[in-house]
Formats: structure tokens, C-alpha cells, sequence
């Protein structure tokens, strides 16, 4: 047997036990991971305010403290708002669903030349309305469950402030730490990297949140001006959706207030429409590029895929981390990748590029660069022959 060979076994086998402790404790802490993650992408995104309180003589703790608490209130305060405009509804819709059934049954009737009766529909619904209830009652009576579940959420987000607060007021330490380990140069690549992570994660956020408001602020002023119910809870709704959720969110957002604004009137619902819609292409061709300027834009096309797969990845706490983390990565990548000028090609223009190229098929002797079948990329010679050499007329 080879000197080498007792070696090798015995690190391969050191090397696949510390695998295996590795990723059992990985699996173990796989929550605790998640929510430390949740308090660092926190903590990059409440860093340029707390800074900026800190550069007026504010105590690193103190601003810590004031900016989550404005945080905390502006959650708190979305989700009242929410809960309030969905009882609303759901009683007024209620109250209007045995009308709107008689309507919609006498134009079926009369439509289609049948006749559905009114009670059956409504012994019908009763008794689906039965069940529903015996569903509601057997859950009630999982008190126990959901008062786990409660006290699980209410852990995991104490757990989550405690981290970000930490993370953020101490934030200078902390990275002192961290560098205090690492050679010079690494040091300077470090701090770097952080750097940017807290500029664009939080300029991201920051310049999402103002489109957020001034979208609010406008679908507010037409759901008042259309005298829609519950206009400031459903213009926060569209704010917050339409900003956060990339893609989607703009259709799930506007659909809300147009099925409100139906319960008053087909044309109160086709004016809501029209103005979710306009204001999306307003948003999309003039607000958002002047926004997000100075801090970092991404294409609503790399958003959405990043929130599919950091869900894929980590479920719904990867699909809030989704875009913090596609937004640094973008930063990271527009600055450490080379980039090259791009050679002028007709198949990089974006509008004309094709017209160019079948106008150089008709030249005579086929395609060219220039269109004068040719072969090369100069100018074309005018009729007559070439051009005198000397200075050009008028000195």
C-alpha cells in the first residue's frame, strides 16, 4: 500500500465528516439564518437615514431607534387602514349581494328565456353559507394553534427588530470587527462592497417608497373627486402593491379599487381604470426614471424574476429579500465588470436598423456596411469621380 494512501483516506474522511456537521447545522439553523438575513437587508436599508440623523448630532442609538419606530408606526398604520377598508366592504357588500342576485337573475331570465327563482338560489347559498361556517367554527376552536402561531410571528419579529437595531447602531464596530481579520487589501474591498450594499439597498427602498407616496397622493385625489368609499386606505393599497411587488403588483393593486368602485357604478369602475392605467404609462415613461436617477433602477422584467426565485429559494421571507439582494447585486456588477465599447452594428439600433439594411440589398452589388456594395465601410463616392484635395470653399 502507497505511504500516501492512509493520508488520503483519512482526510477524505475528515473532510466528508466536517461536511456533514456542516450541513446539519445549516439545516438546524436554517431560521435563525433567515432572520439574521431579514436584519442585515433591514439594517442596509435604515443606514442612510440613520447616518444622515447621526451627521446632526444624533447618537448612533437614538436615530436607530427613531427611524424604526417611524417604521413600525407607518406598517402598523398600512395594515389598520386594510383591515378597516376590508370589513367595510365586506358588510357593504353583504348588505348589497341579495339585490345584485335578484338583478343578475332577472336579466338571465330574461335574457336567455329561463326561469331561476330567487329562493332556491338563496336556500342554496344559505346552505353553502352553513358550511362555510361550520369551517369558521372548527378553526375558532384551534385556539391553541393559532395562539402558537401568534406568539411564533411575535418572536420571530422581536427577534428580527433586536438584530436590525443592533446591526445598524453599531454598524461601524461591527465592520471594525470584521475587517480586523482581514488583510489590508481585502479590508478596502470589504468596506466597498458594504458601502455600495448600503447606498443602493437603501436609495432603492427609499426612491420605491417616494414613488409609493406620490401614487397614493394621486389615485387618493380621484377616488375623492369619483366618490369612492374608503379612498385613502384603497390609494395606500395601490401605492404600496404597485411599488413593492414588481410586475404584478400594478394589476393587483388597481384591481382592488376598481371591484370597490363597481359596487357604485359601471362608469365609477371604467374611470378608475382609466386612470390606473394611465398613471401606470405616466409612472413607467416619466416619474420613475427621474426617481431613480441617482439611486438604482431594475428592469421590471430582472425584478419579477428575482422575487420568483428568491421564493423558490426561501419562500416568502426570500421573496422580500428578492429585491434588496437583486438590487446590490446589480450595483456589484455595474461596477467590479469590465465593460467594453460596442462596435455600431444595424442590429443594436433600436429603430431603423432594418430599414438600413434592406435599403443596402437594393444597392447594386449586394449588401455592404454602407450600402453601396462595395465591400467597405467608407464613404460613398459621388458621381464624377472623387472630390479635389485642398482646403474647403470660403477659406
Amino acid at each position: 500500500m502507497p505511504r500516501w494512501l492512509p493520508r488520503a483516506l483519512m482526510l477524505t474522511m475528515w473532510v466528508v465528516t466536517a461536511f456533514g456537521i456542516a450541513l446539519w447545522l445549516f439545516l438546524q439553523l436554517q431560521s435563525i439564518i433567515v432572520l439574521l438575513l431579514i436584519s442585515l437587508f433591514l439594517a442596509l436599508a435604515l443606514e442612510p437615514a440613520v447616518n444622515w440623523l447621526h451627521q446632526r448630532r444624533w447618537p448612533r442609538g437614538p436615530a436607530t431607534g427613531t427611524v424604526m419606530t417611524l417604521v413600525l408606526l407607518s406598517v402598523l398604520a398600512f395594515l389598520s387602514l386594510l383591515g378597516s377598508m376590508l370589513i367595510g366592504q365586506v358588510l357593504a357588500f353583504a348588505d348589497e349581494l341579495p339585490g345584485m342576485t335578484r338583478a343578475a337573475l332577472n336579466w338571465v331570465n330574461t335574457t336567455f328565456d329561463t326561469s331561476f327563482s330567487p329562493t332556491n338560489l338563496i336556500e342554496e347559498v344559505s346552505s353553502a353559507s352553513g358550511l362555510v361556517e361550520q369551517y369558521a367554527t372548527s378553526i375558532a376552536n384551534n385556539v391553541w394553534g393559532a395562539g402558537t402561531t401568534v406568539l411564533a410571528m411575535l418572536f420571530n419579529g422581536l427577534t428580527i427588530a433586536l438584530f436590525t437595531f443592533y446591526l445598524c447602531a453599531d454598524g461601524p464596530r461591527f465592520r471594525r470587527v470584521t475587517c480586523s481579520v482581514l488583510p489590508p487589501r481585502t479590508q478596502r474591498e470589504v468596506l466597498r462592497a458594504w458601502e455600495i450594499a448600503i447606498a443602493k439597498t437603501g436609495g432603492y427602498l427609499y426612491s420605491r417608497a417616494l414613488m409609493a407616496l406620490v401614487c397614493t397622493v394621486a389615485h387618493y385625489l380621484v377616488l375623492v373627486v369619483l366618490d369612492i368609499p374608503f379612498a385613502f386606505a384603497l390609494a395606500l393599497w395601490v401605492g404600496v402593491l404597485s411599488q413593492f411587488i414588481p410586475t404584478i403588483g400594478t394589476y393587483i393593486g388597481g384591481a382592488v379599487p376598481v371591484l370597490v368602485a363597481l359596487l357604485q357604478g359601471p362608469w365609477q369602475a371604467v374611470w378608475v381604470l382609466a386612470f390606473v392605467i394611465v398613471y401606470q404609462q405616466f409612472e413607467n415613461y416619466l416619474l420613475q426614471p427621474r426617481i431613480t436617477a441617482r439611486t438604482l433602477d431594475m428592469h421590471p422584467a430582472v425584478a419579477f424574476g428575482s422575487v420568483l426565485a428568491g421564493m423558490a429559494i426561501m419562500g416568502a421571507p426570500g421573496a422580500l429579500l428578492a429585491l434588496p439582494i437583486g438590487a446590490s447585486l446589480q450595483a456589484f456588477l455595474s461596477i467590479y465588470i469590465r465593460r467594453y465599447e460596442v462596435e455600431e452594428h444595424p442590429l443594436l439600433d433600436s429603430g431603423g436598423g432594418v430599414e438600413r439594411v434592406e435599403a443596402g440589398f437594393e444597392e447594386e452589388g449586394g449588401p455592404s456596411p454602407d450600402g453601396d456594395g462595395d465591400g467597405d465601410a467608407g464613404p460613398r463616392t459621388p458621381p464624377g469621380g472623387p472630390a479635389p484635395e485642398g482646403p474647403p470653399p470660403g477659406g
